[in-house]
This record gives structure tokens, C-alpha cells and sequence, in this order.
């Protein structure tokens, strides 16, 4: 249910011309700041070729830029340009909409069901790490 969900929202994005991968890491990098490489890969539990590969075609379209870290000469960081903020930012609103949309066709019995549930699936995300295992 929630994978379809997360799918049906995702096809908001497609216009994009991005990856599920590309556009997550985009997401990433411009709700973090600059970030290193390693912790980019951490976080989107990529391996770090994988990554790299993925940050360099978002650097090609002009969405992100890498630099050297200043604190450590041999860490890049990545961080988003001006036109992936704008980017990140019309897809998200637009998922917003989407989004929007299909509450205000629910009944306000069952939206005030999916507010009642938030907090039990913000803890079950906490509680459940990415390779599945319990915390």
C-alpha cells in the first residue's frame, strides 16, 4: 500500500527526466546543503560507484556541483546548483499537489484516520533500518 503510494507519487516527477535515484539523491543533497560523497552514499545506501555515477549526470545537467571538501582536501562534497533547487522544488510541490489532490477525495473520517496513523508510521521508520533489520 504505501509502495504504491510512493510509486503514484513518483510518477509525478517523471517530467523530469530523472532516475527514482537520481531525483532521491537530488532531494537529498538540497535538504542537507553541501554534503560529502560518503554520507550521500550512507544515507541513499548506494554503493559509492553507483553514486558517483548517479551525482555525475546530475552534475551534467547543471542540477549539482562537486568541490573539495576544505577540511579534508581529499573528500568531495556535492551541492545543489541554483537550478536543482528550483528543480527539487517544482517536483516536490508538484507531489504536493498530487498529493492534495487525493485526500480532498477522501471522506474527512478517512483523512482524520491517515493523521492518526502519522506518528505510528514515523516510529515504524525509525524502528526499521534500511537493510530491513530492526533497530
Amino acid at each position: 500500500m504505501i509502495g504504491k503510494l510512493s510509486k503514484r507519487l513518483s510518477a509525478s516527477s517523471r517530467g523530469a527526466g530523472l532516475t527514482q535515484t537520481q531525483l532521491s539523491a537530488l532531494g537529498v543533497i538540497a535538504r542537507s546543503g553541501p554534503i560529502r560523497m560518503s554520507e550521500l552514499a550512507e544515507i541513499e545506501n548506494v554503493n559509492p560507484t553507483m553514486l558517483s555515477r548517479v551525482v555525475a549526470h546530475l552534475d551534467e545537467a547543471g542540477l549539482v556541483r562537486r568541490r573539495t571538501d576544505s577540511e579534508d582536501r581529499r573528500a568531495a562534497l556535492v551541492e545543489v546548483t541554483a537550478a536543482g533547487r528550483r528543480t527539487h522544488d517544482r517536483l516536490r510541490a508538484e507531489r504536493g499537489r498530487v498529493l492534495a489532490s487525493g485526500l480532498a477525495s477522501l471522506s474527512a473520517s478517512d483523512r482524520e484516520r491517515i493523521v492518526a496513523a502519522l506518528p505510528a508510521l514515523e516510529m515504524l521508520v525509525d524502528a526499521v533500518r534500511d537493510d530491513g533489520r530492526q533497530r
